[in-house]
């Protein structure tokens, strides 16, 4: 038989379960197609073939046909290089932390393992994940499956490349500002951001602390919406290393009540134009759901202009001083695209003790203010950003160039102000052939309604089709 490199993990499971095919067969094919590949996306920073495949083994000795096993057993995963696994280095797309090499598992690495995952090895990021670029000194730059000339994108570009590409089942990407749901996008996979404190980021770096743990999450990438919900339900839960963890148990939606949910069609001029291609996705998407019983409608949605400078403080001026302070004197080996956005963050007013404090307080009231706005939307439909992917070096944090981050990425960048979870759903092609994904947006601690619409979405759209590579 064919072996399972674009198959479902529940489709695999079945295929262990009745014995057809072994977890070293799908393991083995894994690391072959990463091997073919390697040199064309460069996705990869680090494998761990030997102990993938001594894991693969101890797999199948767990096996009996019949008989019920972990719920990822066997299953070849990756992960995104600023997540600690022990052993394997941990370089978050830097020089300066080339020789840093984990003791301990991040929390999410552990439970993966634990439901029986094999961690195949991790994959490549922009320098301290500060672009929608994945590129930098130390391992290069990471190609878009569907074409090598353009951006697979960032700061998750690695994990969406070896996803796209048949080179893993699934990963952890990580989402400050859109990077876990951009890269899905230019790659054409699923990417949920969860609410902050939903699955923990220990282990993460860098770390999430104080005024900034609402930015950055911790979430799942995979090629359907059922691989998403299953990996998402196995690193969810609390966890003392994260302050944010909120033991908020997992629970399922049934069809009766999904029946005549309302959802919003996000409305907001302040988010910047889309593509012809990306609103024709997005009304399409909107008119499946109309068919599907939801109640779909327009919305528009206040203060976004204000969240979205709100974000920018803190992503920007305030994580850019951090970056400054922990690499005085060490310039010379930062990437371009680090000091691009160093940059770019220098070109405002300098922070001040009282200038913080108010963008916190002011954080807090304008994510009171967008919840009661959506009190009785659970669900908004929106892009994930103005176009597909570009080409490779085209993104920039220049005011005024066509692909500016600060222009281009508004519709993901407001949400990590805010906190809430949204999940990036494949749904349409550009005239070149680069995916084009939704965005489906949720309340806080609502993972579970996003996963049920967007899974009913995706049975309506079709099956998931791969980039021929």
């Amino acid at each position: 038989m064919a072996l399972p490199l674009y198959d479902s993990i529940a489709q695999v499971l079945q295929l262990y379960s009745t014995k057809q095919i072994s977890a070293v067969e799908v393991v083995t094919a894994h690391l072959e197609r990463i091997q073919q590949l390697q040199p064309k996306l460069n996705a990869f920073v680090h494998l761990d073939a030997e102990s993938a495949l001594a894991r693969a083994r101890g797999a199948e000795s767990s096996i009996a046909p019949g008989a019920p096993f972990k719920p990822l057993t066997g299953i070849p995963l990756t992960i995104k290089s600023n997540l600690d696994v022990a052993g394997w280095p941990c370089p978050a797309g830097s020089l300066l932390r080339k020789d840093y090499v984990p003791t301990t598992d991040a929390a999410l690495a552990a439970r993966l393992e634990s439901a029986g995952a094999i961690l195949l090895g991790n994959t490549n990021t922009p320098e301290f994940l500060m672009a929608y670029e994945t590129d930098n000194l130390l391992t290069g730059r990471t190609s878009n499956p569907w074409n090598l000339a353009f951006s697979a994108g960032g700061s998750s570009g690695g994990e969406a490349a070896a996803i796209a590409s048949g080179c893993s089942m699934g990963g952890v990407g990580s989402d400050g500002g859109g990077s876990i749901r951009a890269p899905a996008h230019f790659c054409g996979i699923c990417g949920l951001k969860p609410t902050p404190g939903r699955i923990p980021t220990t282990g993460h770096y860098p770390p999430g602390a104080g005024a900034l743990s609402w930015l950055g999450v911790v979430g799942p990438m995979a090629r359907t919406v059922a691989d998403l919900r299953m990996l998402f339900e196995v690193m969810a839960g609390p966890d003392p290393g994260d302050a944010l963890s909120a033991p908020v148990p997992v629970r399922q939606f049934s069809a009766e009540e999904l029946r005549g949910l309302r959802i919003g069609i996000l409305e907001n001029p302040g988010l910047g134009r889309a593509t012809p291609e990306t609103l024709s996705t997005i009304r399409r998407g909107a008119q499946h759901l109309c068919d599907l019983g939801y109640r779909v409608e327009p919305l528009i949605l206040r203060q976004l202009d204000r969240a979205l400078e709100l974000w920018w403080f803190f992503f920007g001026p305030v994580v850019a001083d951090l970056i400054r302070r922990a690499t005085h004197g060490k310039q010379n080996s930062l990437s371009p695209i680090l000091n691009d956005y160093l940059a770019a963050a220098a070109a405002g007013p300098p922070i001040t003790l009282d200038s913080f404090m108010y963008a916190c307080t002011e954080r807090d009231t304008v994510r009171a203010d967008l919840l009661r706005q959506l009190h009785d939307v659970p669900i908004l439909l929106s892009p994930i950003s103005t176009a597909p992917a570009f080409p490779h070096g085209a993104g920039n944090y220049r005011p005024g160039d066509p692909h500016n981050y600060r222009d281009t990425m508004r519709f993901c960048q407001w949400l990590n102000l805010a906190g809430f979870p949204a999940l990036s759903l494949p749904f349409g092609r550009s005239p070149e052939g680069l995916p084009i994904n939704l965005q489906l947006i949720g309340r806080p601690y609502q993972e579970e309604l996003l996963l049920a619409v967007a899974e009913s979405l995706e049975q309506a759209r079709g099956p998931w089709l791969h980039p021929d590579l």
